[in-house]
C-alpha cells in the first residue's frame, strides 16, 4: 500500500470510529389538570418526534398547575445526571392557571428569545392570529436547556420538529462550554456572533478571526 493509500484508510478509519452523534436524554414535564400521562397528547407527540430523532426519553412527568409544584418538579428534572434537555408541555397561556412560564422563568440562568420568536412566526403560519394566546419559553438552566410548550399536541410538535430537533443538540454544546470556543479561546464566527463588534459599515470584526474548529461535547452519562 502506497502512501496516499495509507492516508485515505487512516482518514476512513477515524470516520468510522467517530460513529453517530450521540443522543440526548431528556425529560418531559406534563402541566395540566385535564389530563394524566396516559391521555397526554402532547407530551407523546414531544416524546415520539424525539425519540424518533434517536433521543432517549430519561423520564416523563405529570403535574397540576400549580406554580410551586411546578417550579420543583421542573428543578427536579433539570438536576437530574441522566437528563441533557427539559422540554414542558402545558398551562402556558392566558388562562388563570396557566402558571408555567411564571414558575419556570426564575429557574433560568439565560434566556433563548429567538425561540419565541420562530415558533410564534411558525405558529402564525399554522393558525393566524390566534397565536397571541400561545406563550412559549425558552432557556438554560444549570447548563442544561429547557423549552416550555403549549398542551396542545401540534403546537406541541410543531415546536419540537421545527425547531428543537434542529439546535437541542447544539444548545448543550454550548451551554456547556463547548460549542463555540476555539483554542485560543475565541469563538468561531458560524456559531456565535457578537453584535456589538459590527462596525458601522455593517460589516464585523469577528470576521478577520481565524478558524480553528470547535470542541466536541458528549452528552451526559446515563
Amino acid at each position: 500500500m502506497n502512501e496516499t493509500d495509507e492516508t485515505t484508510a487512516a482518514n476512513a478509519t477515524g470516520s468510522d470510529d467517530a460513529g453517530p452523534d450521540p443522543s440526548l436524554g431528556v425529560g418531559i414535564v406534563t402541566v395540566a389538570s385535564n389530563r394524566t400521562l396516559a391521555s397526554d397528547a402532547a407530551g407523546e407527540a414531544i416524546g415520539s418526534a424525539l425519540e424518533g430523532a434517536g433521543h432517549e426519553i430519561a423520564t416523563r412527568e405529570h403535574v397540576g398547575p400549580d406554580h410551586d409544584r411546578v417550579q420543583s418538579i421542573v428543578l427536579r428534572v433539570i438536576e437530574r445526571d441522566d437528563v441533557d434537555v427539559v422540554v414542558t408541555a402545558g398551562a402556558t397561556s392566558v388562562e388563570p392557571d396557566d402558571i408555567a412560564i411564571e414558575a419556570i422563568e426564575p429557574l433560568l440562568d439565560k434566556r433563548l428569545p429567538a425561540f419565541t420568536d420562530l415558533f410564534t412566526m411558525l405558529a402564525y403560519d399554522a393558525v393566524g392570529t390566534r397565536v397571541v394566546a400561545a406563550r412559549t419559553l425558552a432557556g438554560v438552566a444549570e447548563s442544561t436547556p429547557v423549552f416550555s410548550l403549549p398542551g396542545n399536541a401540534e403546537a406541541a410538535r410543531l415546536g419540537v420538529e421545527e425547531i428543537l430537533l434542529h439546535e437541542a443538540r447544539h444548545l448543550v454544546e454550548l451551554a456547556r462550554g463547548n460549542g463555540g470556543a476555539d483554542d485560543d479561546g475565541s469563538h468561531d464566527d458560524a456559531t456565535l456572533i457578537d453584535a456589538e463588534s459590527r462596525n458601522g459599515d455593517g460589516t464585523n470584526d469577528a470576521e478577520s478571526r481565524s478558524k480553528t474548529g470547535t470542541n466536541d461535547a458528549e452528552p451526559r452519562n446515563r
